[in-house]
C-alpha cells in the first residue's frame, strides 16, 4: 500500500495549484479525475492546429500581481485582450458598454450626450415604477422588485432591451422579471472609447493552451484519469489520522483529501440536491481562416437559441497567423437547465441553494482531513485568479499543520 500526503480530487485549477504547493513543500501528492484528461474545465483540444477551448472560453485576468507571476512562471501568457462583441438581430455593439456602445445605439459622440441619453431613460424608470408600485418604496427610495427593474434603473430601457433583457434569459432561462433584483448589483458603464471588457492590470492566455498551464502544475505528481473518487472505498481512522483509499487503478494511505467536486455529492446529496446553472456546445470547423473576427460574440436576442460564439484561434493567433492557419473552429454555447449527468458550471445564488449550501459548508467544516476547494466544492463562482489566490491563502497552514 503507497502512502501519500494529499490525494487531491479534480485535476482543475484548484487541484492542480494545490498539487503543487505541496510538492514544493515536499509532499507526495497522487491526483485523480473521473474525466479522461486531466485539466478539468481548463482543458483544451486541439483540432485544425487550434487549441479548443473544450468546455467555454477561458480567458485569466488579475489585478494579482504576485497570481500573475506565479502562473507565467509555469509558462508564459500571451497578450490577448477580451473586447467581446454583441449581436443583437444583426447589428453589432461593443463591449462592455462603453463611447463606442452609445454611438453605435444613439449616435451620441460626447460622454455628455451619452450621459445624458442614460440618465434621461433611468429616471422615466423611476418614475413609472413609483406610480405602478408605491408599495415599493422604502425610506423615500424605491426597491426594485426583481432583475428587469434592477438593470432598467441601472442604464435605462435601450440598453437592456438591446444588450441584456433576452441575452440574460437565455443565460438562466426564466424572464427578467422572475430573477432576483441582487444577480445584477451593478453594471458598468464606462464614458470612454474603451472595449477591453475586464478592468485587471494583467490578462491572457497562456501561449500553447491551458494544457501546457495544467502539466507544468501538475509536473512530478502521480495522476490518474478515468478515475472516479466515488467509486473507491475509502475509511479514514482518527486515531493514526489517516485515510484508507482503495480503487480499481490503486491501493493507497494518505493524511488528507483536497476534495475538489460537488459539495452536496461528497455527502451523498443527505441534505438534498443543489441546483445548477449548466452549458452545452456545438462545435465545427469552418473553412475558412477568419469566421467572426473575433474570439467572443455574444447574442443578445432570442432570435437565435445560443448565447455566443466562441472562435478559438483568436485566442492564440493575432495578425498574419490568423491567416496562415487556413481553417477555424468556432462553438455555439447553449445555457440550459442542468440534469443528472451533466457537468455543473454556475451555482445558483438564490434563497434555497444558499441556505442549503450554508449547511453543506457546516458539515464540510466538521469533516476530518479534508480540504474542500474550488467552484464545485464550495458551492460558489469562481473566476481562475480567484482560485489560485484561495489556494495560496490555505497552503501554509494546510502543509504545516502536520
Amino acid at each position: 500500500m503507497k502512502y501519500y500526503d494529499y490525494l487531491i480530487v479534480g485535476s482543475g485549477l484548484y487541484g492542480a495549484t494545490f498539487a503543487y504547493r505541496a510538492m514544493k513543500a515536499g509532499k507526495s501528492c497522487l491526483v485523480i479525475d473521473k474525466r479522461c484528461h486531466l485539466g478539468g474545465n481548463v482543458y483544451c483540444e486541439k483540432q485544425e492546429g487550434i487549441n479548443v477551448h473544450k468546455y467555454g472560453a477561458h480567458i485569466f485576468h488579475t489585478n494579482n500581481r504576485e497570481v500573475w507571476g506565479f502562473v507565467n512562471s509555469i509558462v508564459p501568457f500571451n497578450r490577448y485582450t477580451n473586447s467581446p462583441v454583441a449581436n443583437y438581430k444583426g447589428k453589432l455593439y461593443n463591449l462592455p458598454f462603453n463611447m463606442n456602445t452609445f454611438y453605435q445605439m444613439w449616435g451620441v459622440t460626447t460622454p455628455e450626450q451619452a450621459q445624458a441619453k442614460i440618465e434621461e431613460q433611468r429616471e422615466e424608470a423611476l418614475e413609472q415604477f413609483k406610480k405602478s408600485n408605491p408599495q415599493g418604496i422604502i425610506n423615500g427610495e424605491y426597491q426594485p422588485q426583481n432583475l428587469e427593474e434592477q438593470a432598467l434603473l441601472l442604464v435605462g430601457r435601450d440598453i437592456y432591451e438591446t444588450l441584456i433583457k433576452e441575452y440574460t434569459e437565455k443565460q438562466w432561462g426564466r424572464k427578467c422579471v422572475d430573477l432576483p433584483a441582487f444577480i445584477i448589483k451593478r453594471l458598468p458603464v464606462r464614458l470612454i472609447f474603451d472595449n477591453n471588457y475586464f478592468n485587471d492590470s494583467y490578462q491572457g492566455i497562456p501561449i500553447g493552451g491551458y494544457n501546457k498551464l495544467i502539466d507544468g502544475l501538475l509536473k512530478g505528481a502521480d495522476t490518474l484519469t478515468d478515475c472516479n473518487f466515488f467509486d473507491c472505498q475509502r475509511t479514514y481512522d482518527p486515531q493514526s489520522q489517516l485515510f484508507s483509499v482503495q480503487g480499481a487503478m490503486f491501493d493507497i494511505q494518505c493524511r488528507r483529501i483536497v476534495y475538489t467536486g460537488a459539495l452536496d455529492e461528497y455527502f451523498g446529496y443527505s441534505l438534498g440536491k443543489l441546483d445548477w446553472r449548466t452549458v452545452s456546445f456545438k462545435t465545427r470547423t469552418e473553412d475558412t481562416p477568419n469566421y467572426q473576427g473575433n474570439a467572443v460574440v455574444n447574442y443578445t436576442s432570442h432570435d437565435v437559441p445560443f448565447t455566443r460564439v466562441i472562435e478559438h484561434k483568436h485566442f492564440e493567433m493575432f495578425g498574419p497567423d490568423v491567416y496562415a492557419c487556413p481553417k477555424t473552429v468556432v462553438s455555439e454555447e447553449y445555457s440550459v437547465e442542468y440534469q443528472e449527468g451533466m457537468e455543473p458550471y454556475y451555482p445558483i445564488n438564490d434563497e434555497r441553494n444558499n441556505d442549503l449550501a450554508a449547511k453543506y459548508r457546516e458539515l464540510a467544516a466538521k469533516e476530518p482531513g479534508v480540504i474542500f476547494g474550488g467552484r464545485l466544492g464550495q458551492y460558489e463562482y469562481y473566476d481562475m485568479a480567484p482560485v489560485i489566490e484561495e489556494v495560496m491563502k490555505i497552503e501554509l497552514q494546510a502543509l504545516t499543520e502536520e
